[in-house]
């Protein structure tokens, strides 16, 4: 399976006025040099730009960074991390939520948990085959399953209800 609708660029956004792409070939093209842990040298237009990593969280995609001097916060997303929001699913999105609907169509190959059984955050709840591929659907949150909408062997809408929370 090609994938397609992964472009190979990634979403740079530097404090809350600058957003930008970069694709892996511009990456791979700067003049960078890394001249200690975490500090860089960029060489761009002409122009010298000292830049330091000063905090880091790799899983969020965020970075505080200085450059010549000067902080910015930025966040950086691949296409993976951009394909995942447009299907509906967001890093500490669901720690409130109530139910988990179907994030595409598919097929309900397995169903991991009971109704009344108490489920941790980032549990698996249940297997849904779509695109020829096996997701598995993962608590967002620490509760009790209330309803499970589905059975194995359902095929499901998008947005579908799957599961509800007590």
């Amino acid at each position: 399976m090609e994938n397609s609708f992964m472009d190979n660029s990634y979403s740079v956004k530097v404090g809350e006025d600058f957003d930008l792409k970069l694709s892996k070939d511009t990456i791979s093209s700067l003049d960078l040099i890394k001249n200690g842990e975490g500090s860089y040298h960029l060489l761009k237009d002409g122009a010298s730009y000292h830049i330091k990593i000063v905090d880091s969280d790799f899983n969020q995609g965020k970075y505080t960074i200085s450059i010549n001097g000067s902080e910015y916060l930025t966040s950086i997303h691949t296409p993976l991390d951009e394909l995942i929001q447009k299907m509906g699913f967001a890093v500490n999105a669901g720690k409130n939520v109530d139910s988990i609907s179907a994030p595409m169509p598919g097929l309900i190959l397995d169903i991991l948990v009971e109704e009344g059984q108490e489920v941790n955050e980032e549990d698996q709840l249940l297997i849904l085959e779509a695109m020829k591929m096996e997701n598995i659907i993962t608590s967002p949150r620490t509760g009790v399953i209330k309803k499970i909408s589905v059975s194995k062997g359902d095929a499901v809408d998008k947005k579908q209800l799957l599961i509800e929370f007590q």
